[in-house]
């Protein structure tokens, strides 16, 4: 950050300065207060390591009271190169009060073992206060060192309850995960690159985005820009693929004035490839595809409606049998899931489950939610879901930051408590006077 003088401001400074005007135009009378305020890199992360710490005692209370809960992994290696490992429970009380929150995120700087994993999850459990009599279910993602039958994380995990004497956990793969993993078996890496390596060219260089901008402007496009794609959410490249398809002339146009001409954008095989990935992320109706029926499918609608063939024995084969090999893969990959769909159905949605397909134990119970109408009215009101994010600005943060600082960015259920911290601070600074 840069000063009006040129000089670069001092630490903290900055955001001094943005509180002061905040409070002259707010609150005048304390303007005062907030010129004492310290705000020098270590008092900042030392009072975030406090909101942390304050967020998970509340967390550790909470978990006294489960009746029951479950835990997710996650594995992504940072900037640095540091593999971080991202717990999330989920847990139930007597109330069916639902609670979901980071429990921890654990720097993993050697090997990322299946041995390795389940000690940490163990230490954690145990931290927290989560008795594993109490362990529902597991999500992982679909890592050869979470997932072996014999010695993956799931099985130690499994292994344990036994020795408990608890019931099996259910366990689960990442829904995210498994789709990526799903879209390997299709092969139109040759569209993907190119969509790709245009994208990259155009957005990754801030002279050439602002370029292309101001070119879509210039010719009113109907949009402003191309989106961003991301390996992990597959079935999420579908909105990236349509933006591209939709600007294609514009993206052909933009690349040619910029001396890099991509010559498969005139390519009528390549474009229907292009416009298959499309429609593939919306539907998956091979029946229709085979009878040459593109109602569902627009884009290659669209292509057929300026003059690119679709038709012959070769051409919807090669999509359909794309489409078969990716409903095989969709079985496969989610097959524990399936095996689990009465039991998320009734608590994705009690009031729509039929009653006689649930356990006898719940039947009675069941009847009489469903004929809750005040319940039910709340129940549509009420379902959440929650994000993670983590910034790639936060790379030179230690270990114990890191965690902090996520805890306290997504946090939902839990707040810190700030009155008891500035009191448990008052009391040490009077305690250093005296």
């Amino acid at each position: 950050m840069i000063a009006k003088a040129g000089k670069p401001f001092k630490e903290g400074e900055f955001i001094r300065k943005c509180m002061l005007q905040a409070a002259s135009i707010v609150c005048p009378e304390k303007k005062g207060q907030f010129s004492n305020i310290s705000l020098s890199a270590n008092t900042v992360a030392e009072r975030i390591s406090d909101l942390s710490g304050n967020i998970y005692d509340q967390l550790r209370e909470k978990a006294k009271h489960f009746r029951a809960y479950s835990v997710a992994l996650d594995e992504s290696t940072d900037i640095t190169d540091t593999a971080q490992l991202a717990m999330y429970v989920r847990g139930v009380d007597d109330n069916f009060e639902v609670m979901e929150e980071l429990l921890t995120v654990i720097p993993m700087h050697g090997q990322t073992t299946a041995q390795e994993i389940f000690r940490q999850l163990c230490d954690t459990i145990v931290d927290a206060g989560l008795p594993w009599k109490r362990f529902a279910g597991i999500t992982t993602d679909g890592a050869p060192s979470v997932t072996g039958r014999r010695n993956g994380l799931v099985a130690l995990v499994q292994r344990k309850l036994e020795e408990e004497g608890v019931e099996e956990a259910i366990a689960l793969h990442c829904i995210i995960h498994q789709q990526a993993l799903c879209s390997k078996c299709l092969t139109f890496d040759n569209v993907m690159s190119v969509v790709v390596k245009c994208i990259n060219h155009i957005r990754s260089r801030g002279l050439k985005h602002r370029q292309f901008r101001a070119f879509l402007e210039e010719i009113e496009s109907a949009y402003e820009d191309v989106l961003y794609f991301t390996e992990a959410h597959w079935l999420s490249r579908g909105n990236v693929l349509k933006r591209f398809f939709e600007l294609r002339a514009e993206v052909k146009a933009f690349m040619e004035k910029n001396g890099m001409a991509v010559p498969v954008l005139s390519d009528p095989k390549w474009l229907m490839d292009l416009a298959f990935l499309v429609d593939i992320t919306q539907e998956l109706n091979k029946a229709q595809l085979s009878q040459t029926n593109l109602c569902h499918f627009p884009a290659c609608k669209a292509l057929m409606d300026v003059g690119t063939p679709f038709s012959g024995v070769p051409t919807y084969t090669k999509y359909a049998d794309a489409i078969v090999k990716l409903q095989e893969e969709f079985d496969h990959r989610f097959a524990d899931f399936k095996t689990q769909r009465a039991t998320f159905q009734i608590f994705a949605d009690p009031f729509s489950f039929d009653v006689q397909d649930a356990s006898p134990v719940l039947q009675m119970e069941l009847i009489d939610l469903q004929c809750n109408s005040e319940l039910k009215a709340k129940f549509r009101e009420l379902f959440s879901t929650m994000n993670f994010n983590k910034s790639k600005y936060r790379s030179k943060l230690t270990d114990e930051h890191l965690q902090a600082i996520l805890r306290v960015s997504t946090a939902s259920s839990l707040k810190p408590n700030l009155a008891q911290l500035c009191e448990r601070k008052r009391c040490q600074v009077s305690g250093s006077k005296e």
